[in-house]
């Protein structure tokens, strides 16, 4: 299970990722505003985290957006939102990949032009692709060295360039041509582009089922992801602008950093640019432009793995609920590995992206669809406090504003109001994203309405689930045996129960503690000896489950009443609970504790007590 060092690391190891084509992306259309794009761009983000963090707590289970709508609205709005967050992942196969051979060119000089930088980005795609179906998996803990080397490596960077090169009257009064280059359009146009920067926010709703801790660790890790990328965002650019500076020429101005490699700048690699122009000279610059270029490869490489393994995920859920055939969801013979889903969406429509080699095109689309993904999820958060405006248990992130018994999340009506207008900015501006997008969309949802009306004769907003797959299906999805537990005998009956009943099913368990949080406090906030008590009791849990050779997750909830939080867990899980309590007596049959009574009369499963090394 994931704390909170380990879920920033992994966010960060692919948020972080998109620095080495962001900034050359955006300088190009922002020229000397760039930082102040990213600024701006920034704050939009920092909203967006929020609205993740409250989501991501409230449904702790792979989907983001597409997750929050369906609980918010109903499955079309949330088909939307995947379809949406499926463009992200295919716009962030191509762009990652198409930018690992410029980073390589240190190497070999025409990777850093059409056509071997296309040819370079599919063969990165078709490699990911087909480890993948045969099913490598990632190395987890490289994944996080790496986060942290490369943030590191960022930093070093900044300082080092504010040492040598950084020159405010450059950044702030030289660079800056107010309407005139950018032009204000460019400028705003810029807003939406420069929001590819953070690519891969999603990866913390993707792993929320691995946190150990939710409420604590999730807002968190968004947090520190958040603001270690803004701290990037904000000054790498001024840094890079004062080594590059804005320049006019006879055709306008102009900044190397905005510039293509056949017009000699460093749009495509703009970190190896910033490297060239730190002032360093002889060995010292030959070994920073090889260790920056290896590092950034790898990186734009691992990030465009995340992007294979998210669309064959995204893909997979939306097959599970019935949003797409049923053929996507079907796993390879051998390999046990979702091949079509990874073949069609991470492979073929990738590469169709990528093959024109258009940056800006692909910029654009990910804007696009981010946007419309990130202002659905804003929304659905709005729509799920109206809902629950009585509900003391819902986690709420701050700041709020309570208006007729409704806590307003002023964070997630600030992002909606910015990510929706840079939506609109997008399809007003760029008319190819502008007719491809929306393309995009009705292609998926004409096959939606298709689908649903004529295969599966079921109404549009209908939420439904597809049956359990027996057979190879049975390494991605099972049934789960939910134990809730805290420090005492009985729990660790129930534990050794639910292991030999799972291990005859071949089936898994999760295992539960609960920390009831009194109303005065927060959700979030630390409760240290009942924390420790609870992580106690889940160590005792996981070893009992590895004697059995049982697969089990542990997770520590808060919530006010722990029978409530059983109950929503069991029901997230799709799983039965074996649950243990002490019988007292009463009017003619057992009655049990609060807790235990809430369980046996609101779970909509089966419900086992362990009495005393007795089950009822």
């Amino acid at each position: 299970m994931l704390g909170t060092p380990a879920l920033f690391a992994t966010a960060y190891g692919n948020v972080g990722s998109s620095i080495y084509y962001a900034l050359g992306l955006v300088a190009g259309i922002a020229l000397g505003l760039t930082p102040l794009v990213f600024v701006i761009s920034g704050l939009i983000f920092a909203a967006t985290a929020a609205t993740y963090a409250e989501g991501t707590v409230r449904f702790p289970e792979a989907g983001g957006s597409s997750s929050f709508a369906r609980h918010a609205f109903n499955e079309l709005v949330s088909f939307a939102a995947a379809w949406a967050q499926m463009l992200n992942y295919i716009i962030t196969i191509a762009i990652s990949a198409f930018f690992v051979p410029h980073y390589l060119s240190i190497f070999w000089g025409p990777l850093r032009e059409n056509p071997w930088d296309i040819v370079g980005g599919v063969v990165v795609v078709v490699s990911l692709v087909l480890l993948n179906i045969v099913g490598i998996r990632e190395a987890a803990r490289l994944n996080i060295f790496l986060a942290v080397i490369d943030f590191a490596t960022q930093l070093l960077l900044v300082i080092i360039g504010f040492a040598l090169v950084f020159d405010p009257h450059i950044v702030f009064s030289t660079n800056l041509h107010w309407g005139l280059a950018p032009t204000w359009s460019e400028f705003f146009l810029a807003i939406p582009i420069a929001m590819i920067a953070y690519t891969g926010i999603e990866t913390v709703s993707n792993l929320a089922e691995e946190a150990r801790d939710p409420p604590r660790d999730i807002p968190r890790s968004i947090s520190w992801v958040a603001g270690a990328v803004f701290a990037i965002y904000f000054t790498l650019p001024l840094i890079a602008l004062s080594a590059l500076p804005v320049e006019k020429t006879k055709s306008g101005y102009q900044t190397l950093l905005g510039l293509r490699p056949d017009q000699g700048g460093f749009k495509n690699d703009p970190v190896l640019g910033l490297v060239e122009h730190l002032g360093l000279h002889g060995q010292v610059l030959h070994a920073a432009k090889i260790y920056v270029g290896i590092l950034a490869a790898t990186i734009l490489f691992i990030a465009t793995n995340a992007g294979v393994i998210g669309a064959s995920r995204i893909t997979y859920a939306m097959a599970t609920y019935r949003q797409l055939p049923e053929v996507f969801r079907r796993l390879h013979p051998k390999f046990k590995t979702p091949w079509l889903s990874l073949v069609v969406f991470a492979g073929l429509i990738s590469i169709i992206v990528l093959l024109p080699g258009r940056t800006d095109f692909l910029g654009a689309m990910y804007a696009f669809g981010a946007m419309l993904s990130f202002t659905i999820a804003h929304l659905a958060v709005i729509a799920l406090r109206v809902r629950t405006r009585g509900d003391v248990e819902m986690f709420k992130v701050r700041p709020n504003l309570r208006i007729r018994g409704v806590d307003w999340p002023l964070f997630a009506i600030f992002g909606a109001l910015g990510t929706g207008i840079a939506w609109l900015v997008v399809v007003v501006q760029r008319a190819g994203p502008r007719w491809a997008g929306l393309g995009w969309l009705a292609v998926g949802l004409a096959g939606y309405v298709c689908y649903r009306r004529f295969v599966l004769k079921a109404p549009l907003t209908a939420t439904l689930r597809a049956p359990m797959i027996i057979g190879p299906a049975i390494a991605l999805e099972y049934r789960n045996i939910l134990v809730p537990v805290k420090p005492g005998r009985a729990s660790e009956e129930a534990i050794d129960l639910a292991c030999r009943l799972a291990a005859d099913r071949g089936a898994a368990i999760g295992a539960v503690s609960v920390v009831v949080v009194p109303l005065e406090l927060s959700l979030e906030d630390r409760l240290e000896e009942e924390e420790q008590r609870a992580y106690e009791a889940l160590d005792s849990a996981a070893a009992i489950a590895e004697l059995y050779g049982v697969a089990a997750t542990e997770r520590l909830l808060r919530a006010r009443h722990a029978g409530r939080a059983i109950v929503d867990e069991a029901v997230r899980r799709h799983s039965e609970i074996i649950v243990m309590g002490a019988p007292r007596a009463g009017r003619g049959r057992a009655v049990f504790s609060d807790t235990v009574d809430f369980v046996l009369k609101h779970a909509p499963c089966r419900v086992m007590v362990v009495a005393g090394q007795k089950a009822a």
